[in-house]
């Protein structure tokens, strides 16, 4: 007949995976008040909430184990800890953070062994209680090395795909840089020419020459401005309360004398929610957006706009039906875009409308909607286009719906 100490570890393994509810529930108590998110998002699928307690059994099962079975070759155990690594990297959350977790995992745990251990009769001894805590304790470990190794290959990738973004960004703007200085010192040659100076309609066309590519210039080093001042650290997200009607409405400012230049009008919607953002990235997107709308309005149209709304399910059954999204829809009456441009829009260098540019007036990097996806996608949201040939352009951003904290 077998011992206490025979059966200690299957004794302790069965307890442990019979409780392995309460024991999740025991850690899921102590990190809502340990992490900084919503308590629904500590573990915010159903799927991720079930592998807890099948976590803590899997842990239970090695505690009786064969000496020479180790839990990291448990293929369904090592997935689960890695699922939580990502969730909590989508969190923002920090390595200090997700170390304390798995602390805090390991005190309920050795509580509960402690516990389980002094019941029973006659007690283990000391050889088979330091075995199977030092068994707990190496699974544990493991498990933590798991989830927080794949927490910073997370953030490891999240590092490189932005400096990839920043070298792709740096070639583009070194690019469109080299295009109007090019010009301004062709034009400048032109200037130090005596027969140019003397000849008014030459000089004239010199002088147009050098403001629209001054105007180029002042405007690719605007966007390089606000793209520098969204530069955070990767783990700091410069996330704030922002009043979207206030911001559309600088915006607007920022844009009136080129809307009136054009006779275009900038509306508003004076209904616009408070959401938690980065208000240099939204800034950017809206900017954009508007000053493409501006640009290329329609001047056969009697009242030319561009709107800034919220955009509800009522009136456009694609958007999402999610109550924890915001859809913001920029919408204008001008010339729109042919359906065969559209897929391209995105992308760098690309522009609907170039060969349209003598006759509106305009100049174009093919910069402005590529920063607009990079924006978007880089505030979590999603962006698409509707547009129509003569009848104008709707851009629909999709952003998370963050409840704004008490201010």
């Amino acid at each position: 007949m077998a011992t206490i100490a025979e059966d200690y570890p299957a004794v302790i393994s069965g307890r442990m995976s019979r409780e392995r509810v309460a024991i999740a529930a025991s850690w899921l108590g102590r990190l809502r008040a340990l992490l900084t998110v919503p308590a629904g998002d500590v573990f915010p699928s159903e799927q991720l909430l079930d592998h807890i307690p099948a976590l803590i059994s899997e842990i239970a099962g090695y505690l009786a184990a064969p000496d020479d079975e180790e839990i990291a070759a448990n293929a369904a155990v090592m997935d689960k800890a890695r699922e939580l690594g990502q969730l909590r990297h989508e969190q923002h959350a920090s390595a200090h953070q997700l170390l304390h977790e798995y602390e805090v995992l390991g005190e309920i745990l050795e509580a509960f062994l402690v516990e389980e251990t002094g019941r029973l009769q006659p007690q283990p001894s000391v050889a088979a209680c330091f075995d199977v805590h030092r068994r707990l304790t190496r699974a544990v470990r493991v498990l933590m090395r798991t989830t927080v190794d794949t927490f910073i290959g997370e953030y490891t990738t999240t590092i490189q795909e932005q400096n990839e973004r920043l070298k792709a960004f740096n070639r583009t703007a070194s690019h469109e840089l080299r295009s109007p200085i090019g010009t301004l010192r062709f034009a400048a040659a032109l200037l130090d020419n005596e027969a140019v100076r003397h000849d008014p309609p030459r000089l004239a066309k010199v002088a147009a020459t050098v403001k629209s590519s001054t105007d180029r210039l002042a405007w690719l080093v605007e966007n390089l401005q606000r793209i520098g001042r969204m530069k955070d650290p990767v783990d700091m997200p410069s996330e704030q309360r922002v009043d979207l009607s206030l911001l559309a409405e600088e915006v607007g400012r920022q844009l009136q004398d080129m809307a009136q230049a054009r006779q275009v009008a900038i509306r508003i919607a004076p209904d616009l929610p408070t959401i938690v953002a980065d208000p240099a990235r939204l800034e950017l997107v809206l900017l954009n957006l508007v000053a493409n709308a501006i640009k290329y309005s329609d001047p056969q149209r009697p009242e030319p706009f561009v709107e800034i709304a919220q955009a509800r399910r009522a009136e456009d059954a694609v958007i999402p039906d999610d109550e924890h999204l915001l859809t913001l829809c920029v919408r204008d009456n001008g010339l729109g875009i042919a359906e065969a441009d559209q897929p391209a829009i995105f992308d760098r260098f690309f522009r609907a409308h170039a060969h349209r540019d003598q006759e509106l007036g305009v100049t174009g990097t093919g910069l402005g909607l590529a920063i607009v996806i990079d924006c978007v996608q880089a505030l979590g949201g999603a962006i698409r286009c509707e547009s129509r040939t003569g009848e104008g352009t709707a851009f629909f951003i999709t952003l998370p719906l963050t409840t704004p904290p008490a201010p």
